[in-house]
């Protein structure tokens, strides 16, 4: 079957590429069952943040921000990677990824292989639930029941409040991750951002920075981002990650999905 020409160069960039930096938003996971938070149906259009100012000073706050969490949980605890969480894993075997940076707290590259030492997740993770004080870092199935039980935000042994490990509005983001993903676009041969609306910062100025280094930026996404249009990109795609990436891997690859 002949490919389109925007698949084929899309190929062509993943096979010369031997340092490529993927950057993901929550359209990739959308396919594993986890809603887009900026989608039309998505969490942001349905209910508003708890800021975490307002966290930390306020019990009714802290209530609030547990009960969103709540909603979620079960549907976080139980997806599964996907085809283009998998995808990426196969590059990442193949020597081919120097880093995935991905603005999702799903801890679904984690789940699907990627390693520590090439993932870096700008806002956090659920996979842990987190002391605002000391830092300790516990299993967040026990902490979710006793919430749901209770309707008692849970505290930590030490005092401090406890909250998943995610960075909320209003946080901001921890210095070493962020540098982590800038020194890695700063090193990257090609960057690629899959499922991201790129307008979140300064998450969306990462492969930016890859761009100004000299590395190729291609762009797949159903739907607008706001980098459609910029010079910096040398390949947008529109259409669904999943339809689109898993099959340019195979191509480079060999593999199926």
């Amino acid at each position: 079957m002949k490919l389109a020409p925007e698949q084929e160069r899309l190929i062509e960039l993943l096979r010369r590429s031997e340092r490529m930096l993927v950057f993901t938003g929550a359209g990739i996971s959308t396919g594993s069952g986890i809603p887009d938070f900026r989608g039309p149906d998505g969490v942001w259009k349905r209910r508003q943040p708890v800021y975490y100012h307002d966290f930390m000073r306020s019990e009714a706050a802290r209530i609030e921000h547990w009960d969103y969490k709540l909603e979620g949980w079960t549907a976080f605890r139980d997806a599964k990677p996907n085809a283009t969480h998998e995808a990426i894993v196969r590059l990442e075997k193949a020597g081919k990824v120097l880093m995935v940076v991905t603005q999702n707290i799903d801890g679904l590259h984690a789940r699907a292989g990627t390693m520590p030492e090439r993932l870096v997740e700008l806002h956090g993770t659920n996979s842990f639930i987190e002391c605002q004080t000391c830092g300790r870092l516990t299993e967040p199935g026990p902490h979710f029941e006793s919430f749901r039980q209770t309707r008692r935000p849970p505290i930590c042994k030490c005092g401090g409040f406890l909250k998943p490990a995610t960075i909320s509005f209003g946080q901001n983001l921890r210095n070493e991750v962020l540098e982590r993903a800038v020194e890695a676009a700063k090193q990257a041969d090609l960057a690629v951002a899959l499922g991201s609306t790129l307008s979140v910062y300064p998450a969306a100025n990462v492969p930016l920075i890859a761009s100004a280094h000299g590395a190729p930026y291609v762009v797949i996404n159903r739907g607008p981002t706001e980098h459609d249009g910029m010079e910096e990109v040398t390949l947008r795609i529109e259409g669904d990650v999943a339809e689109v990436f898993p099959p340019a891997v195979e191509g480079v690859l060999g593999v199926k999905f």
